[in-house]
């Protein structure tokens, strides 16, 4: 048996608060931080929801204004909007209302706001190691999201370069939301197939930490819980109406958190480097790529690294041998693959209106994303990744 060596990194996250009702906290969260002009930051259709009076009733006489322009793959010019509505209201502070859209724009544009036009333009790989780097002055970010995306738990805000379709990111340790209100009460108007390509995120995300080269034990174990809970919960979410769908939703709320519980510290693999570029480039939701790309690169793990897999069958309940260890990561990934049928969202990337001749373009993108997190363990060349795609269409 090796030692356990390693180096896990915390965030400067302060509070999780969760449950049925939790949203009406906000105002008490903004008191004690002696806070007095919240800019709520939505999309356009939550903007035109009953349930934002919900988050406006919360902050009360708090509220310095409300934009309602976030935007999905977040474009540049979103940010730049959002820039100027925080100066123009003289606010201090933000609060995301909504999935990763708004949650990332918030982000983007606090990294513009502290240091500077040009600083949120966005890098075409995530840069881990900026995380761990000591800022300047902060900016309260305060989260309530209502998908499963789990963007509110890191401090990586991606934004996408309107002229090339090429999604970025930036990352800074201030960028992470202080305190995230996670009220189930607030899930109840996202649609089906959004809920449930987030919960599919979540899912990459738990599997994604489990077979990076950098996992850790504690990561592991909070993975593999986020794995069984979304199997037990996500499908009942949809199945179950009232106080009971609440409850299976505020499950997967939580297996959505601990799904990325450590991610700054593992990092994540080629699902995810995919769907960063297959995402802005033809417009499909994250989620979405998620549920089309994870089975293929957990097959190609399968290959790779299958003595990783422990954690993810056990969080699948498959039998682990460690003598045979690709039998049960193969049957883990054909298992996934079962899973996510059952939902109605695209499977493949011709049903999300991928166009076959163009999926070549974005390997040496992508690509770069895969050397630049070094998760996989082996020499991935562009020519894996196109097979990928080809497997995935």
């Amino acid at each position: 048996m090796d030692p356990a060596t390693g180096e896990f990194n915390f965030t400067r996250l302060e509070k999780v608060i969760f449950g049925p009702g939790k949203a009406a906290s906000l105002g008490r969260e903004l008191e004690r931080r002696g806070l007095a002009r919240a800019l709520i930051v939505t999309g356009r259709t939550l903007g035109k929801s009953r349930l934002l009076d919900k988050v406006t009733a919360a902050a009360g006489s708090r509220v310095a204004g409300i934009f309602k322009g976030a935007s999905q793959h977040v474009p540049s010019r979103t940010v730049s909007a959002l820039v100027e509505e925080y100066h123009r209201t003289n606010a201090d502070c933000m609060v995301s209302f909504g999935g990763g859209s708004p949650i990332d724009t918030v982000k983007v544009a606090a990294k513009r706001i502290l240091d500077g036009p040009g600083k949120g333009a966005g890098a075409a790989t995530i840069d881990f190691e900026a995380a761990d780097v000591a800022g300047g002055p902060d900016l309260v970010h305060i989260a309530m999201p209502t998908t499963l995306s789990a963007g509110e738990f890191t401090p990586i805000g991606g934004v996408t370069d309107e002229t090339s379709s090429v999604k970025g990111g930036v990352t800074d340790p201030r960028l992470v939301p202080r305190t995230v209100i996670m009220d189930p009460e607030l899930t109840v108007e996202t649609p089906d197939w959004l809920w449930t390509a987030t919960g599919m995120r979540a899912m990459d995300h738990a599997v994604e930490v489990i077979y990076s080269k950098r996992h850790q034990l504690m990561v592991d174990t909070l993975a593999a819980r986020a794995i069984s809970l979304l199997l037990e919960h996500l499908p009942a979410s949809l199945k179950t109406t009232g106080a009971e769908s609440l409850a299976h939703r505020g499950r997967c709320q939580l297996a959505a958190w601990f799904s990325i519980f450590g991610i700054m510290s593992t990092r994540v693999g080629i699902s995810h480097a995919l769907g960063h570029q297959i995402g802005p480039m033809w417009n499909v939701p994250h989620g979405v790529t998620s549920c089309i790309t994870l089975p293929h690169v957990m097959r190609f793990m399968a290959d790779v690294a299958p003595e990783r897999f422990g954690p993810i069958a056990q969080g699948m309940g498959v039998k682990f041998d460690e003598r045979t260890p690709q039998v049960a990561a193969l049957e883990c990934a054909e298992r996934m693959a079962k899973f996510i049928s059952q939902f109605d969202v695209a499977h493949r990337l011709r049903d999300a209106g991928v166009p076959r001749e163009q999926i070549g373009s974005i390997a040496a993108t992508v690509l770069d994303e895969v050397e630049h997190a070094d998760t996989v363990g082996r020499q991935v060349t562009r020519e894996h990744l196109v097979r990928l795609l080809e497997a995935a269409y």
